[in-house]
Order: structure tokens, then C-alpha cells, then sequence
């Protein structure tokens, strides 16, 4: 039989440029031949087999051949869905090796290795199609994005024995409605392309097309993607292309040689993982990676990937000591090919799927991480994690309150750098395990101090520019260790009000920042930040507004965040501030809902303002807040009317009335009319307004002095003429009227003689 492989298929995968390379390799049903074709890459193999369940594993039964240059083939009649195979490669270091299939689409429960013979995947009914249509909007930088960080395994566990795991299906089903009771945008996956070993995490990887078997099958994955959708939440999956294990069924040494690393264990070797780095140089391994997050995103319909370990990709000698690893030529120390390989697939998956988006997690300060695709100087990412703020925060927090004025400045340190990426916000999986404590236990403090200082770190997140990430187990305090063999500490929330609160806490901050334009439409630009309180470091205050687009027409919103980082209240605390206006709260830790005492900061304020000495006509603003001890409060900050606004509105107002001339005939007719016995409301006259200096500040003005646009008044309120105009101003009008009615009589008199 002859293959199914495309001369144009192969020059693509040989040249770097294919995206669908599983469309050629792996396991495919021809229905056509009504048989399964096997196809796969071993440049360097003295010869491979294809064995399985269905030849008894035998090397002699099924010989492959080699039908391009590298290219081994097989089609065989017979087989079903569920049939495991494996290739037998003959190495060209004259090793016999079991091999997995690389681009297998499903493969065996661990311990076991073999990949499974799985037909297409187009055969699930997919219910997304309004979810991605909207995805473009949903996703881009200007709108809202809470990420929910988790470990399928051990999110909830069965209590039956026998079984290990829930199923995809399961855990979608018990998922969704945690998430929108919560509020989340997103939820990211930690690794499900298969792996051999569960203290892994999924971090290396022998499956790149697989779908971990833990779980269940692909379509249980599809369901699982389909149920977020339709809640309207997106998926975005931990994506490892930076290394892989050892495994003699994975990629290393597949065909006897480093067909997917390099030969030099220099360039090809991590020791800090005892894992392999893939060759970014080679065309096909570009081929065989791209065409993996392509997959993800065209068979699965996922929104997003997150690179884990960039920084491991990015510099030869990251994690290396001087002689383990080999400079460029000019010495530096940067992974060209890498840098290409990232460019390439960015512009690849952004590109092809509308509003997908990508997440570099890069410890460095290298430049450009997230850029337009277009960019031939940035790397092409959408988002990068923001390390640097998870360290410092996480350190400051760490500290005794009596310590954080001489560090003050790892708290406000982030701002410095916030626009020169767009950035997520991670308090993740990594900062909860190997010893590092949960997030509650890193809190200073006995336990009441602890809850509340979780609480202001937290708000303090999600008040700061950048988009958020929380580990699951995070948002109720979980007291232990993340632990990769057990389910949460679930009975918390249940039995426990501090963890209960502070779950509902967390949902407050989600429902509040994806209803508070102000907290997220500039997240990556400077004019959506403004600092009232950057260097209080003596009492540990940081407090600043974070503002919305300017829109049409409609007042710019604005939120004032403070936050108290102190266990001690600080009483009628002066909050300077930019303009006159009053603050409304929305937000307070102390509320009792929240588990606090019930002590909390005032609902509202006024901004007062004070004459500046030494300086003529020149005041400044501030309002009064009672600050709670360990507090984060929020306010809506409603401008006053400045008085070019006011003397706009006048203006706008008096081309709109009456003459005064023309208001007093008005009164003079009431007057005499017999049926109108109260007095007509008429506007002011422009001219008798004082109109605002414009050298004077604005002031707040009291509820019930508010001048509005088309106040009304009595006839009492109007300047009355002096007597005597007043009452030349009467015969007139009444000569006038007299005549108009001698008139009207005539016109009806010969009106009735017609």
C-alpha cells in the first residue's frame, strides 16, 4: 500500500514551517483502505517496527518502511479503537528500544507506556460556538482576568477506594459552578499532556498530543473545555517546551541519537532537573512543537498557553554552572534559536486563533516579553507572570509589622516597572509547596493577624495593575501545604467561619473587579494609575486611584484604594488628594461578611481642602479616613464641578431662557389672568448669576445648595423694576392687550357676519 504522506506535508515539517504535522504522523484511519496508518520521524534508526496487543509485541511481525528519507511508515487492517502499540526502533548506536508515539493522541495509564490507537477527534459535538466568537473581546488586554490556578488530581479526590481519580467529565460538573459562584474569568491547568510521573506535576512530558489517561479519554477533555465555555469561562493549559524527561519510552534518544536535543549534554542537559533541552535550532523539532499548541487550540478549542521555565530557554547558562554550558561566539549568553522558536509560535497561535492568547513565565528582566507579534524585537507574548511583584509582596507580608517601614519598599516596588510588560499578578502553586507554606501561613502574626493581613495582600492584588492568579486552596486559606496526594482541606469552608469569609471575601474582590472598569480597561497604561500615598513607610499606608477610560460625555470613574499594612488603627488619617469630590466606600476588610470585627472605615467622606502657606490662591485637597488595623478599603471617588464645568452648564443654560424684559410680561400677565391665581416659575435671568472666579478652587458643595442646570424660581425671587418703569411698564401692556382683544372682537364680529 502506498503512503498517505504529502511531498508538501514533509517539506514543511523538514523546513520548520509545518503547524498540523499530526494531520502526517502518529495513527491515522484511512477510510479509503478501511486501515490505520502509522507514521513517524526516525531520521537515524537502522530500522522500526510497529508492535502492539495485535502481534504480541513481536519485532518481526510488522517491519516498517522507510518510505522518505527518515520517514517510516506502516498501514495495517484490523485494528479498533482502544488497541495499544508501541515502535520497536533499532537505534543507530545499535540499541533496541521501545518508543511511544510521539504524536500518539492518547496513550496508557501509567505505570504502563503504550500509546493507544485512537481514531480522529472530530467526532465530539461541540455546543462553543457563541463563547468563541466573543473570545476576541473577552480576552483582550483591556478587559477583566481572574485566573483560577489549579491540579485536576487533587482539586477533589473520590472517597471510594478504588478509584484514584475524578473523571474530566466529573470534575467539569463540580468545577463550574465553583468558579461562578466565585467569579473567575479563566481557570488554568496545571500540565494534562501525559507524563510518567506524578511528583512531576505534568512538567515532563513524553506525551506532546496526549491527553493524560488519569482523567479519562480526549472526548471527556472535550466536555470538560465545552462546559467552561458555555459558562462563559476560558481554559488556558500549563504548556512545557522547554525540556523533557529521560524516560526510554519518551523522546530522549529516540532513534539511538538527539534527534530532539543535542548531542552536547552542554547545550542539551538541565542538571537542576535531570531533564533534556530540546534543540530549538532543528526545523523539525520547531514543526513538531508548533504544531502541538496547535493542536491544543484546534482540536480541543483551548483560549491560551502558559510557557512554564521560559528563562530555561532563554539563556544557555540558566541553572548552569561556568563550563556547563557554551557561550555564543561574542560571549553572550542568550539562546538565539530559542528566541526565534518563541517568535515563530507566538505569531503562529495569535495569529490563527482570534483572541487566543500566550503566558511567558519569565523570572528575568529580559526585555520585550510580551510585544505585538509583529514586533521583530519582542518575544510575542500576550502576558508575562510578574515575579518580581509575587517575591516582594510575599517577602513584606512575611515581615513583623514593626520591620515593613524599613522595607517599604518592596511593597510599592512593582509600580516602578508595571508598564513595561503586560502582566499577571501569580500567587501560585509554586509559592505553596517544598516547604515554602500555604498563603495564610506566611501571613506574620498569630492567627486573627494572619487572616487579616491575607485579606489586605489580597485586595491589594487585585486593586494593583496587572491581572490576577490565585492557586486553588489559596482563596479560603487553606492552613496546609499544597499536597500533590490529597484533595483540599474542602471541610474548611464548612466547618470554619474565618475560611468560610474569607472565601466569600475573594469572590467579593472577583465580582468588584470585573464590574470596576477602573480596575482593569488600563491595566498596562501609566494614566489608569495615580498615586495619593507611595512613601508613608512610617505607618505602612499605600493608598492610590485607579481610573477607567475617559468616555464621551461621561465622567472618568475613579476608585481609591487604601491599605493599612500595620496592625494598628490609624485615626483620621489624611488621604491628599488630587481634586475636591466625595468618596463613597464599596469595599471594607473589617466588614463582618468578611470575617472582620465590625470596626470599619467610614461609608463616605468629603474632600476638604486647605490653603497652601505661602503660596497665593493656591489650596490643596485631602479627605479624613479612620484606617482600620490590617485593613483595605475601596472607594468610588466622585469629582465636584469645576468652575469652567459650572460656568459651561450656566452658560449652556441661560442661551436656553427667557429675557428678563420678556419673564416680567410673562409676570405681568399672570397677574391679571384670573384662572392662573399661583404665581408662574421662571428661570433666573443669566445676568443676575454670579458667576465662579476663575482663579477660585472648586468646592464641595452642601446636597440641598447644589445648583442645578434648570433650577426654577418664583416670581419673589426675581430683581423687581424700580416703581415707576414698573408701572410704565403695565400701561403699555395693557394698552397692548386692550388693543389685541378690540381686534379680536372685530375679526369675530365679521367672522359672524360671513
Amino acid at each position: 500500500m502506498e503512503t498517505n504522506i504529502s511531498k508538501e506535508d514533509l517539506y514543511l515539517f523538514q523546513t520548520g514551517k509545518a503547524q498540523k504535522a499530526y494531520l502526517m504522523f502518529g495513527c491515522h484511519y484511512l477510510k479509503e483502505a478501511d486501515s490505520h496508518e502509522f507514521v513517524v520521524w526516525a531520521p537515524n534508526a537502522k530500522s522500526v517496527s510497529l508492535v502492539g496487543d495485535f502481534n504480541q509485541w513481536n519485532p518481526l511481525s510488522h517491519p516498517m518502511k522507510q518510505t522518505e528519507p527518515g520517514i517510516y511508515s506502516i498501514q495495517v487492517e484490523g485494528l479498533e479503537k482502544g488497541d495499544l502499540y508501541k515502535y520497536y526502533v533499532e537505534g543507530m548506536d545499535g540499541k533496541c528500544r521501545y518508543k511511544s508515539d510521539p504524536f500518539a493522541f492518547y496513550s496508557e495509564m501509567r505505570p504502563d507506556t503504550a500509546s493507544v490507537v485512537w481514531d480522529e477527534l472530530d467526532g465530539f459535538s461541540w455546543r462553543d460556538k457563541r463563547y468563541l466568537s466573543r473570545r476576541k473581546k473577552k480576552q483582550d488586554v483591556s478587559q477583566p482576568m481572574s485566573v483560577y490556578e489549579m491540579h485536576l488530581g487533587t482539586w477533589k479526590m473520590p472517597k471510594e477506594e478504588e478509584r484514584e481519580f475524578y473523571n474530566y467529565r466529573e470534575i467539569a460538573d463540580m468545577l463550574v459552578p465553583y468558579l461562578q459562584k466565585m467569579g473567575y474569568t479563566h481557570v488554568e491547568l496545571m500540565p494534562v499532556t501525559e507524563y510518567p510521573y506524578d511528583l512531576s506535576w505534568g512538567y515532563q512530558v513524553t506525551g506532546y498530543y496526549s491527553v493524560t489517561s488519569r482523567y479519562g479519554t480526549p472526548e471527556d477533555f472535550m466536555y470538560f473545555i465545552d462546559k467552561l465555555h458555555r459558562a462563559d469561562i476560558g481554559v488556558i493549559l500549563d504548556w512545557v517546551p522547554a525540556h523533557f524527561p529521560r524516560d526510554e519510552h519518551g523522546l530522549a534518544l529516540f532513534d539511538g541519537s538527539h534527534i530532539y536535543d543535542h548531542a552536547d549534554p552542554r547545550k542539551g542537559s538541565q542538571p537542576d532537573w535531570g531533564t533534556l533541552l530540546f534543540n530549538y535550532g532543528k526545523p523539525e523539532v520547531q514543526s513538531f512543537l508548533i504544531s502541538s499548541a496547535v493542536f491544543f487550540a484546534e482540536k480541543y478549542h483551548i483560549d491560551g498557553i502558559r510557557i512554564d521555565a521560559v528563562s530555561a530557554m532563554l539563556y544557555l547558562d540558566f541553572g548552569k554552572k561556568p563550563g556547563e554550558f557554551v557561550p555564543n561566539e561574542d560571549g553572550t549568553n542568550i539562546n538565539y534559536e530559542a528566541v526565534e522558536f518563541l517568535q515563530k509560535l507566538n505569531h503562529t497561535m495569535r495569529s490563527n486563533f482570534d483572541g487566543f492568547i500566550t503566558v511567558a513565565e519569565e523570572s528575568t528582566a529580559y526585555p520585550k516579553v510580551t510585544s505585538s507579534i509583529d514586533d521583530e524585537e519582542g518575544l510575542g507574548f500576550t502576558y508575562k507572570w510578574n515575579m518580581g511583584y509575587m517575591h516582594d509582596s510575599l517577602y513584606y507580608m512575611e515581615l513583623d509589622s514593626l520591620f515593613r517601614k524599613e522595607n517599604h519598599g518592596a511593597i510599592v516596588f512593582s509600580m516602578d516597572y508595571a508598564y513595561s510588560e503586560n502582566y499577571i499578578l501569580p500567587y501560585s502553586h509554586d509559592e505553596v509547596v517544598h516547604g515554602k507554606g500555604s498563603m495564610i501561613n506566611k501571613m506574620f502574626g498569630e492567627y486573627e493577624q494572619k487572616f487579616g493581613s491575607l485579606k489586605t495582600l489580597y485586595g491589594f492584588m487585585f486593586a494593583h495593575p496587572g491581572k490576577k492568579l490565585l492557586f486553588m486552596g489559596d482563596d479560603f486559606a487553606q492552613f496546609v501545604e499544597w499536597r500533590d496526594k490529597e484533595e483540599l482541606d474542602w471541610f474548611l469552608i464548612d466547618e470554619y467561619e474565618t475560611h468560610k469569609t474569607m472565601n466569600d471575601y475573594v469572590a467579593k474582590l472577583n465580582e468588584l473587579y470585573c464590574s470596576e472598569p477602573a480596575l482593569y480597561e488600563l491595566d498596562n497604561k501609566p494614566e489608569g494609575f495615580e498615586w495619593l500615598l507611595q512613601r508613608d513607610a512610617d505607618h505602612s499606608v499605600v493608598a492610590f486611584i485607579r481610573k477607567s477610560k475617559k468616555r464621551r460625555g461621561k465622567p472618568q470613574e475613579q476608585i481609591v484604594c487604601i491599605f493599612n499594612f500595620t496592625p494598628v488603627e490609624w485615626d483620621k488619617y489624611h488621604i491628599p488628594m488630587p481634586k475636591g469630590g466625595k468618596l463613597t466606600k464599596i469595599l471594607d476588610t473589617g466588614d463582618k461578611v468578611y470575617g472582620g470585627t465590625g470596626e470599619v472605615s467610614q461609608k463616605s467622606a468629603k474632600v476638604r481642602k486647605k490653603k497652601i502657606k505661602g503660596k497665593r490662591n493656591a489650596c490643596e485637597h485631602y479627605a479624613v479616613i479612620t484606617l482600620k488595623p490590617l485593613s483595605a478599603v475601596m472607594y468610588k471617588y466622585t469629582l465636584e464641578d469645576t468652575p469652567a464645568k459650572k460656568k459651561a452648564e450656566q452658560k449652556k443654560a441661560a442661551a436656553k431662557k427667557p429675557s428678563p424684559k420678556v419673564a416680567e410680561t410673562v409676570k405681568t400677565e399672570a397677574v391679571k389672568t384670573p384662572v392662573k391665581k399661583e404665581a408662574s416659575k421662571i428661570t433666573e435671568p443669566a445676568a443676575t448669576k454670579k458667576e465662579t472666579p476663575k482663579t477660585a478652587e472648586p468646592v464641595a458643595v452642601k446636597k440641598a445648595e447644589k445648583p442645578e442646570a434648570k433650577k426654577e424660581q418664583t416670581t419673589k425671587d426675581i430683581q423687581k423694576p424700580k416703581k415707576k418703569e414698573a408701572e410704565k411698564e403695565v400701561k403699555q401692556q395693557t394698552e397692548v392687550s386692550t388693543k389685541k382683544k378690540t381686534a379680536a372682537k372685530s375679526a369675530d364680529k365679521k367672522e359672524e357676519t360671513k
